[in-house]
């Protein structure tokens, strides 16, 4: 068995032969590997060759792959049913847990991914608020509701226009660049009697890592203030990632409600919204707007999900930070020392090397960068078991279970790369 073969039985089967288009690879001009194993900060595809994992499937292995706790608290879930389609002890401990690392979710709903939660949210606020318009940012990707797919990041980024998606369905999504404040407080002078919400990744990460500027995050906070509407963090990808509290700890910016998945599941599917009780207080059965979910609060999700966090809480973030820092730092000296210019992006453990000589602030400068230089880079890496996001408009995770020796194979691949 391998990976070749096995890419051309799911092509007639599977659309692209994937399942989520990036794992197609056509962004790097290469075909997927399948992969049979992982273990730690480690992959093994179904030929049983060995990679260093900078992926984490999309974020949510902050710990690395099975980690022991995680893997016992998931087996012991499982040997009591893997669902119930009812209230369960798990998802209670692990509200109480999320409650106490970001307090200003005061009460949350459990689902089964982040794009549920970032719909779910935005139904709320236009519940909440009888508004209908939202502010989002050109370039952030807050999962595939119809709603969200103007302007998207992620792979949504590579799809000209919303095909299946009515222009009567984006008619009410105002869109802004990222990092421009007042482009957004133009749309709240246009429109801000009929805006219900502006949800943003406070630290984007679906056009390559983009950090805010000083003041972004803090006029977003001012402006819903002013104006009434509600602010969302989308932390689907920073949440428990940045700060045990997420980028709203890092930032010191309390948002009116919260999108939470990846981390939170240990990696199985979940994902969570929630926010100020007045506001969650209109979810049935309590208010009127309606979501549910068969799989929603998953016993055996909740249970990887809390040991996850739990033991989250022992690892030091700081010094996580500050290896990843000498990573990137030094991938990019060897990058520069052959002649291609780079930029790093980096904030906690995760990060992104763009193929450019000048900042990336915004979704147009990180469509700028050199994207065949990054394909290349990406082929010659994953041939000396470096395995890195398929596209250059995706963040790099590091994680606790990277070894110093996984961070000397990694510089000693990049050595290697010729462009």
């Amino acid at each position: 068995m391998d990976s070749k073969s096995l890419y051309a039985r799911a092509l007639t089967l599977m659309p692209g032969g994937v399942n989520s288009p990036l794992r197609a690879c056509k962004y790097v001009n290469s075909e997927p590997v399948f992969i049979a194993d992982a273990k730690g900060a480690h992959l093994f595809d179904v030929e049983g060759r060995e990679y260093i994992d900078y992926v984490f499937s999309w974020g949510p292995m902050l710990l690395g792959h099975q980690d022991p706790a995680v893997n016992a608290a998931a087996h012991e879930a499982v040997d009591h049913g893997s669902s119930y389609g009812a209230p369960c002890l798990g998802e209670v401990l692990l509200a109480e847990e999320i409650n106490k690392l970001i307090p200003s979710m005061e009460m949350m709903r459990m689902v089964s991914s982040g794009t549920e939660a970032t719909m779910s949210a935005l139904r709320l606020a236009r519940g909440y608020t009888g508004h209908n318009k939202f502010v989002k940012f050109i370039g952030n990707y807050h999962g595939h509701a119809d709603a969200f797919l103007a302007a998207a990041g992620s792979a949504a980024g590579t799809v000209p226009g919303t095909p299946g998606v009515p222009e009567a369905v984006i008619s009410h999504t105002l869109l802004a660049q990222y990092n421009d404040l007042e482009a957004v407080r133009k749309l709240f002078e246009e429109s801000g009697d009929d805006i219900a919400c502006v949800i943003v990744e406070p630290c984007a990460g679906n056009m390559g890592l983009v950090l805010p500027k000083s003041g972004f995050l803090q006029g977003l906070r001012d402006l819903c203030t002013e104006y009434g509407a509600v602010l969302i963090f989308d932390e689907v990808i920073t949440g428990f990632r940045l700060a045990p509290g997420g980028a709203q700890e890092r930032y010191g910016i309390t948002p009116d409600l919260t999108t939470l998945g990846k981390i939170i599941g240990g990696g199985f599917p979940v994902g969570c919204y929630g926010g100020k009780r007045e506001i969650m207080e209109h979810m049935a059965p309590v208010g009127g707007v309606f979501q549910a979910g068969t799989l929603s609060g998953n016993p055996v999700a909740m249970a990887a999900g809390l040991a996850t966090l739990k033991r989250l809480q022992e690892c030091d973030y700081a010094a996580l930070e500050a290896r990843t820092k000498a990573l990137t730092g030094e991938l990019a000296a060897i990058v520069e020392s052959k002649g291609k210019p780079v930029y790093v992006a980096q904030a906690g453990s995760a990060f992104t090397m763009y193929f450019s000589d000048k900042p990336v602030t915004n979704m147009v400068e990180s469509g700028q960068c050199d994207g065949d230089a990054y394909a290349s880079y990406w082929r010659q890496m994953m041939a000396r078991g470096i395995y890195l996001a398929p596209a250059g408009f995706e963040c790099a995770f590091t994680s606790f279970a990277h070894s110093d020796e996984d961070f000397e194979k990694t510089l000693a691949a990049a050595r290697a790369v010729t462009f």
